[in-house]
């Protein structure tokens, strides 16, 4: 593969993510479209950003030109813009949680980020997510910091919008990486960036474009729908709008890839995924179950990878 970027090390996501690809991405490439590695698809879209790990590695494989990137979550994309367009001044507003947290013991680290979580949801009325400032910055320093001191990475909102995860007891986290961050600002350099729906990103679809989609995956058992990160859930009556966007977007003529949950795990005869896409190559490969509490229940599985070549 080739290297459009001069960095000398791989550029990870930033923000830890419970579901993350970063486990799939050498199976992933294998099932990218020819289009993409040989360089006459040019153009990428991902209307489900997230911790954006495809992106990242999509960016640094092949020679994309441009971008389009976005999230219902108007926080993970204050985070991104700031990382694209003000680094610099968002790595002098990390470096500061950095150093106090690791010099705390472990029970200051605790109400320590329980104070930066309350700050963190007292500002989200009052700050203007339409016109980029100091503010941003601030925030997206916040929640990176929350992103990587939580528990098991979650970022979860409740019905109020407010993060509501909890601290997570790690004993060495990562706040600040300088050199991950400066090399994921020069990746999305390429990039536009909003927040949307995925359904309202239809103008930066082109036949040129390969679209991946990474949706919040529909729930495989009833407690396994706690994941959300817009404050609103991503039901079944979603998934069936995604699939028929799916079909709108495959009869302009772009390369489509989705990964979904596979039913199957649990119910053999549950078609929900196969009937929305019948017609189109649905593959299953396995991965690690890695956002369970218990962990005698994290494992293999399956999920569904779905495919318009």
């Amino acid at each position: 593969m080739s290297r459009t970027k001069a960095t000398q090390t791989t550029v990870r996501p930033f923000l830890k993510w419970a579901g993350g690809k970063s486990q799939l991405l050498q199976r992933y490439h294998s099932l990218f479209p020819e289009e993409l590695k040989n360089g006459t698809v040019d153009s990428y879209v991902e209307p489900f950003l997230g911790g954006g790990a495809v992106f990242f590695e999509v960016a640094q494989s092949y020679a994309i030109q441009r971008a389009s990137l976005s999230d219902v979550n108007r926080d993970i994309v204050l985070a991104y813009r700031v990382v694209r367009s003000a680094v610099d001044e968002l790595i002098g507003c990390l470096e500061p949680y950095a150093r106090k947290y690791t010099s705390m013991p472990i029970d200051r680290r605790e109400r320590f980020f329980y104070e930066v979580r309350t700050r963190f949801n007292g500002s989200m009325r009052d700050l203007n997510y339409q016109h980029q400032s100091t503010e941003w910055t601030s925030r997206a320093a916040q929640l990176i910091f929350l992103n990587r001191t939580c528990f098991n990475g979650l970022f979860r909102l409740n019905k109020q919008g407010e993060f509501n995860v909890p601290f997570g007891r790690y004993k060495s986290p990562r706040i600040l990486d300088e050199d991950n961050l400066r090399g994921a600002s020069e990746l999305l350099q390429v990039a536009h960036i909003e927040a949307a729906d995925f359904e309202d990103t239809d103008e930066r679809v082109a036949s040129h474009s390969f679209v991946y989609l990474d949706p919040p995956y529909r729930p495989i058992s009833s407690t396994a729908s706690f994941t959300s990160y817009s404050g609103n859930g991503f039901g079944d009556e979603e998934q069936i709008r995604l699939a028929r966007w799916f079909r709108r977007l495959d009869a302009l003529g772009s390369k489509l890839m989705l990964s979904n949950s596979d039913p199957k795990n649990i119910d053999a005869h549950d078609n929900f995924i196969d009937d929305l896409y019948s017609g189109y190559r649905i593959r299953r490969i396995p991965a690690r179950r890695a956002i369970n509490s218990d962990g005698r229940k994290r494992g293999r599985i399956n999920e569904v990878v779905v495919t318009n070549y």
